[in-house]
Formats: C-alpha cells, structure tokens, sequence
C-alpha cells in the first residue's frame, strides 16, 4: 500500500474484516501512551453514521426506466441547495482522509474498483464505517462500451461478489468507468443485481489537471459555472485528499450549500434508502 494508514482505521477494518470473514484482526503496537483508550478510539471509529433525509415534496424521485433497465442518473431533481460528493477508484488514498470524513461528517459514495481491494481493503473498511456506502465501479476499470456482453458481466458481477464479501453488503449502484456504457452494460449490470446507474453532473479534478480549468479544477458537465442543487461530483482517491475535501467543502459552504447523501435521495427501487412511495409532507 501506499502512504500510511492511522493506526485506529486499520485496527477497526481488522475487527470488522474478521467479523464478515475478511481481513485478520490487527492488533495495537506496543508501547504506552497518554491519549484514549483503544477502546474510546474503536468506539469513535466504528460510530456509524446517519445522514439527514430530504423532506417530503422537495425532490422529485428519480424513475426506474420504462424498458426495465437500470436508469442511467445524471443529478438529482431537488430544491435542497444540496450536492453529492461521490468518489471513485481506489488505487491510492490520503492517510488523513477518513479522519476529516467523520469529523466532519461529511456523507460520501464510493464507487470501488475492486482490484483495489486486495493491497488496500482495509483501508476501506475505515471508509465504510466512516459513512461512505461502497457500489460497484467495476473489476480493473475498462471501458465498458469497448468489452462484448461476457467481458461486461465478468466486470460487473465479480466486482460486486467482492465487494460484498469484503464488506457485507452487494452494491446495488453503479458507475461506468470514464461514464462509458452501452445498453450491453445495462443489461448485464440488471443481470448483476444492479438497479441504477449513477453518473456525474460536475468534477472536482482532485489532485489533478482537468481541461481548462488546471490543476484542482472544477467543471461542470453542462458548461455552466459553479454548484446547482442535485449536483453529483466526481471526485477520485488519490494523495492530499484530505486537503482538497477541505477545498471542495469550503466552496460548498460558500456557494450557500451542503453536502448530503445521495441514496437518501434514491428509492430502494433504485438501489437508495428512500421509501419508492413517500409519504405525506
């Protein structure tokens, strides 16, 4: 792995990998100390985390499609001044990361490139136990419209066995590298188990240069400027993550918006938490 892991995250991923058949336990290093005890810091660390839910008649949910597909999400219809800050990939993270996440308590979506879960998988269970729901971003990352229907299901369906192995829940939610599919992927990807498919509206270029906008850039798919209500943003684990959630959030804040937590905004049709028929405001 790269970078360095806090000690509380992979003590609590090596608890909880033992408990769903997983990762070994890992124990504390020795030596003494005059902070909290093991027991405090796995108590903080293994919190789980409720995110606030829309109030009736503020957003318009979204819709299975009529042919019986995973429907292909690009935001979400709401009047909260709310974006949803999701993540993708894996293949390198910020030690500090899932410290901000819960102090913060930021709502997070991690679409896992499940390849990653061999050198860094208990990295994420500190992510997962931080709030962050882990769906399915495919095995090695390919671009999907280019794969026959076999290669397409291998993708899909290998990467939600492991990570529901991993993690004890199968991912109901997924997002085609590079925003790339087909209707071959949306066929084998109901095939899978999934039932939406969650694009983006916005990147933050985290760590990296995006075109015409530089390094830690910020672009709309639209071409328009700055956040609208129901945004999905992209953003990708890398180096300095923490630094640049910090960045990201300052402008939400600013611009006179939240972060919440898009499955809240997503029937259980859908692969959400919210009831497919709300009730009454």
């Amino acid at each position: 792995m790269r970078g360095k892991t806090p000690v509380i995250a992979m003590v609590a991923a090596g608890v909880l990998g033992a408990a769903a058949g997983g990762w070994p336990v890992l124990t504390a290093g020795r030596g003494g100390g005059s902070g909290p005890s093991m027991r405090t810091q796995l108590a903080t660390v293994l919190g789980d985390q409720r995110w606030a839910t829309p109030k009736p008649g503020s957003w318009t949910m979204p819709q299975p499609s009529a042919d019986g597909l995973p429907p292909v999400i690009t935001d979400i219809d709401t009047q909260d001044r709310v974006v949803f800050l999701t993540i993708d990939d894996g293949y390198t993270y910020d030690s500090e990361f899932v410290n901000l996440v819960r102090k913060e308590k930021v709502p997070i979506m991690t679409f896992l490139t499940s390849t990653y879960i061999k050198g860094q998988g208990q990295y994420f269970w500190a992510m997962r136990n931080a709030g962050s729901a882990m769906e399915n971003h495919t095995v090695s990352h390919p671009n999907m419209a280019t794969l026959g229907p076999e290669a397409q299901k291998k993708e899909i369906c290998d990467s939600s066995d492991a990570i529901a192995k991993q993690y004890g829940r199968r991912p109901e939610i997924f997002r085609p590298p590079f925003g790339s599919y087909n209707k071959t992927t949306l066929q084998v990807a109901r095939e899978c188990g999934i039932k939406s498919v969650l694009i983006w509206s916005a990147e933050f270029y985290n760590g990296t240069s995006g075109p015409g906008v530089g390094y830690n850039g910020f672009a709309r798919r639209d071409g328009a400027k700055g956040f609208k209500p129901g945004d999905i943003i992209l953003m990708h684990y890398r180096k300095g993550l923490a630094g640049e959630l910090q960045m990201i959030l300052g402008w939400i804040r600013q611009a006179g918006f939240r972060p919440a937590a898009v499955q809240n905004y997503l029937p259980r049709s859908l692969g959400g938490n919210a009831p497919d028929k709300p009730g009454p405001a």
